[in-house]
């Protein structure tokens, strides 16, 4: 593989080296929630299952079954989108406290090969195998095992990508979902990242691949034209990242010990707005995105910080402090309303919304009877049971 022209430059050279020899995995489970939730309930097997929130209110879809994801189903979408997609879709509560479980069991087959592990989510990790527990020279076979071990023992299917760097490995494990195994030597990478569309590179949204689309970057062969220089002028710093990323160079070592600061999700919206209650529908579904990380990880946060990006590509943050820490969703909206109100008096329209949690601690410090009167994201009622029958 041909990494740059002209002479190599001692960091250049470092990174070959590092190709040649690391052997990243990165795996995932398939649709993680919903594929529990169809094991533990045979009567759902086959059938499209959509665990999140409440398709009557403001819920989100955490997960979708395979089944639901073929009506247009997915991650992120309102739940009443979802039912207006799939109106026959079996609707679920999630069950965190199960899927935590799992996920605990599933992290203590992959430490069975390696101590260099990173738990990016409840159903996502990477691991360094470059030197691994069993003294399995193949990454490939390694997996494979992985796979099977997974399966076994739990009854879920995962999907692994095998590489020499966290980005493309993560690129591998989406490219054949679900079940998949995909490997990329450092030989194929360059012609495997060429093919690919600009959207499935980290970091490009719809919005920015939108943008490279229209100055005719449609492929990573077609950004690679450009210069860092050129990319810079386009995107900004997320130029750089991206001009690094469609040519395979990615140094990141995988971080074991990564503590989480902050939980957060933003959107670039499709159309500029300046309609304050629909910023704030906005803002609710990304802090019910924010409210399903935290409960992954049991902790919640005591800080809400509030990111606007204008149409002109100000940003300005907003930030409120609690005295106690909060998780959910619908407690974080009065917050949230509060902090828009930074608008008032400003005309500019708006491009991007964002929300943060921060000043993070494990939920056991929260106050029972504080979080007791908080309005639940979720309908009240049987976590597992249907939410209402279609």
């Amino acid at each position: 593989m041909k990494y740059n022209e002209g002479k190599k430059t001692s960091r250049e050279e470092t990174r070959k080296v590092i190709h040649d020899i690391r052997k990243i995995v990165h795996a995932d489970c398939d649709a993680f929630y919903a594929s529990i939730e169809q094991r533990d309930h045979p009567a759902y097997r086959g059938k499209p299952v959509i665990v999140g929130g409440d398709p009557e209110k403001r819920g989100v879809v955490s997960t979708a079954s395979y089944e639901a994801r073929a009506y247009g189903v997915h991650s992120a979408q309102s739940a009443k989108t979802a039912r207006r997609l799939c109106p026959h879709a079996i609707f679920l509560r999630p069950r965190f406290e199960i899927y935590q479980a799992v996920s605990r069991e599933i992290l203590s087959i992959y430490r069975e090969y390696t101590s260099r592990l990173e738990p990016l989510s409840l159903d996502e990790a990477y691991l360094d195998v470059t030197s691994n527990h069993k003294d399995m020279t193949s990454a490939t076979l390694l997996a494979r095992e992985l796979k099977q071990r997974v399966r076994e023992q739990t009854g879920l299917t995962i999907s692994v990508g095998v590489s020499y760097c966290k980005s493309l490995a993560k690129i591998a494990s989406d490219a054949h979902k679900p079940d998949g195994l995909t490997v990329i030597t450092p030989q194929q990478a360059e012609h495997f990242l060429a093919a690919l569309p600009v959207s499935t590179f980290l970091g490009v949204g719809k919005v920015t691949a939108a943008k490279l689309e229209a100055h005719g970057l449609s492929t990573g062969a077609d950004v690679r034209q450009w210069t860092q220089d050129q990319l810079y002028g386009l995107l900004g710093k997320q130029g750089i990242h991206l001009y690094h990323l469609v040519r395979g160079e990615d140094d990141r070592p995988v971080e074991p010990e990564r503590k989480r600061k902050s939980v957060g999700k933003e959107s670039t919206l499709g159309a500029d707005i300046g309609d304050r209650e629909a910023m704030l529908g906005i803002l609710e579904q990304l802090a019910a995105q924010v409210e399903q990380r935290l409960k992954e990880g049991g902790i919640a946060g005591k800080t809400i910080t509030l990111k606007i990006t204008f149409a002109d590509f100000e940003h300005i943050t907003r930030a409120i402090t609690l005295t106690r820490p909060i998780q959910d969703a619908q407690a974080m909206r009065p917050w949230l309303r509060s902090l828009l109100s930074c608008l008032d008096g400003n005309t500019k329209l708006v491009r991007l919304l964002g929300v943060t949690v921060s000043t993070l601690g494990d939920v056991d410090t929260v106050a029972q009877s504080f979080l007791s009167q908080q309005l639940s994201l979720w309908e009240e009622g049987n976590a597992g049971a249907p939410l209402a029958s279609r």
